[in-house]
């Protein structure tokens, strides 16, 4: 096949690429320029899309002998992306602005502009299997997670859709990232000892709330406990999400001494409230705007959900009407935030996922 294999700079997509040349498929390189001013982008051992991951890129395409180009991407990546991590979090929710570049950028933006040139296809280094079976009208690219589940990405692939992924080459999900790196080392690729990136690559520091609060100002608020009584006060909604428990600054310590968390967001009155942490236990979820790897299930189905990045499976079972998917956990699940994804796994298959629009409490007996 003729590939593009998008090159972040790390060890990964540099080992994706080469074993892609190495199965024998015309592969060319290409480094995304995802920010309209890469100085402003993490750089370093924590960077992903900044100018020194470029450089890196380029001279990884270069050892394995493949053609390699930067595209811009800055516009739709501030678009699709950006817009929609500030817009998130000023109506209450906690979004996943990787999921969001996986789903806008990587596999929509990327792929439509691969196909238009002539492509066959995507490699891409994260950790996740393909396997391809038989069903009812023709194959179907099944999505699983990785063998190594320490790395296991298939979380935020959960929003390709089956002509994303017969359109998508992921080499190393059958490998530890150890093996891989071990393997870049053999390949003479510098970037083998390169760190992984970690946060939000807009980021650069790392301050999530002084990055807000930057592009939306002061919006000062009460900080309130389940009763109604003010507690405390803060300079903007935006800098919380549901689970939290530090940086609170509550004037009022809790009857029973111990810590609080947040358990709601209330944007419109700018209403933060707060309580004990086993009020943060959740029992069901309403999911919107499916996204469905294969078919959707056609009657309630007993599986597993994950609904963090890097969080825990919760057995559940999944209800699909229309475009809302009701989830019924078998136990509690703490702290889930309105503005996450749901990933919905049958096993090791990835079914979907949803955005998680409201959540139901379990109340405490």
């Amino acid at each position: 096949m003729r590939l593009i294999a998008a090159m972040s700079g790390g060890v990964d997509s540099a080992v994706a690429a080469a074993r892609a040349v190495e199965a024998g498929h015309d592969v060319t390189g290409v480094h995304l320029a995802l920010s309209r001013n890469p100085k402003s982008y993490r750089s370093g051992a924590r960077g992903c899309c900044s100018i020194e991951d470029a450089g890196d890129a380029r001279r990884a395409a270069d050892a394995i002998g493949i053609p390699f180009f930067v595209w811009d991407m800055s516009d739709e990546f501030a678009d699709e992306v950006v817009d929609d991590f500030i817009a998130e979090y000023t109506a209450g929710r906690t979004p996943n602005p990787c999921l969001r570049c996986n789903e806008k950028i990587k596999f929509a933006a990327v792929l439509d502009r691969a196909v238009a040139l002539g492509f066959d296809g995507v490699v891409t280094g994260h950790y996740a299997r393909l396997v391809t079976t038989a069903g009812a009208a023709g194959e179907v690219v099944e999505l699983h997670r990785a063998v190594d589940h320490g790395k296991d990405q298939s979380y935020v692939l959960g929003v390709l859709t089956q002509d994303q992924l017969r359109r998508s080459v992921f080499p190393l999900g059958d490998d530890p990232k150890t093996l891989v790196r071990e393997e870049a080392a053999r390949r003479g690729l510098q970037v083998a000892n390169k760190p992984d990136s970690h946060d939000i690559c807009f980021i650069a520091d790392g301050d999530n709330a002084g990055w807000l609060a930057d592009k939306l100002g002061p919006q000062p608020g009460p900080i309130v406990d389940e009763t109604g009584a003010e507690v405390g006060a803060h300079d903007g909604a935006y800098a919380y999400t549901i689970g939290q428990r530090r940086g609170l600054r509550l004037g009022v310590p809790a009857e029973d001494g111990k810590p609080r968390f947040v358990l709601d967001i209330e944007p419109v009155t700018r209403t933060v409230t707060v309580g004990p942490r086993e009020h943060l236990a959740v029992g069901s979820i309403e999911g919107i705007k499916p996204l469905w790897c294969a078919e959707p299930p056609t009657e309630t189905l007993e599986c597993t959900v994950q609904l963090r990045a890097h969080g825990d499976e919760h057995r559940a079972t999944v209800a699909v009407d229309g475009d809302t998917v009701r989830v019924e956990l078998f136990d509690p699940a703490m702290g889930i935030a309105p503005g996450q994804a749901c990933v919905i796994y049958d096993g090791t298959r990835v079914v979907g996922s949803a955005t998680i629009a409201s959540t139901r409490r379990v109340v405490p007996a």
